[in-house]
């Protein structure tokens, strides 16, 4: 499975640890933009979490299962369309 995690903070890394630690699936995890502590965790992509074109395309390209949204100024920017 394949997920994408927004944001850079620490509700973000907890969000990739937790996923990392429960999951009885095989997850390829990846944080956009990310931060050092979650890099140790999931593949960080330097994409702003407000770029929601960036962010859709990375989407797409990746193929990914499931996004996961941290921070509000993201869902204010209107990812979640």
């Amino acid at each position: 499975m394949r997920v994408l995690v927004i944001g850079s903070g620490g509700r973000e890394h907890a969000l990739v640890w937790a996923l990392k630690q429960t999951s009885q699936r095989l997850l390829e995890l990846f944080c956009a933009p990310g931060n050092a502590g979650i890099a140790e965790i999931a593949e960080c992509v330097p994409i702003r979490a407000t770029d929601v074109m960036a962010l859709a395309d990375f989407a797409q390209q990746q193929r990914l299962d499931l996004t996961m949204v941290g921070p509000e100024a993201a869902l204010a920017e209107g990812i979640v369309d």
